[in-house]
């Protein structure tokens, strides 16, 4: 892994190279996270959603229990209005 430099001004900022803006998909005014990872400090894009809030968006609620029968019934109901001739 290459390392690259950036210099810290007084204010605390530092700009972050060029190929790690394109790596990353940075555009001015996007935001970068911060993680500490025992001794190592990883900068990532900071994202809007965590993995977690997009699972309960698209699984909202579990489907409701069905038998088999009801499931067979479900095929067979399906498959003759696919099948039928009219």
């Amino acid at each position: 892994m290459e390392s690259i430099e950036s210099k810290l001004t007084s204010q605390g900022q530092v700009s972050i190279p060029a190929r790690i803006r394109r790596k990353l998909g940075l555009t001015p005014g996007a935001t970068v996270e911060w993680c500490e990872r025992g001794d190592d400090v990883i900068v990532r894009r900071a994202t809007k959603y965590s993995s977690l809030d997009i699972h309960k968006a698209v699984f909202t609620a579990p489907p409701a229990r069905r038998s088999i029968e009801d499931m067979d019934e479900g095929i067979r109901s399906r498959m003759r209005r696919s099948h039928a001739r009219g």
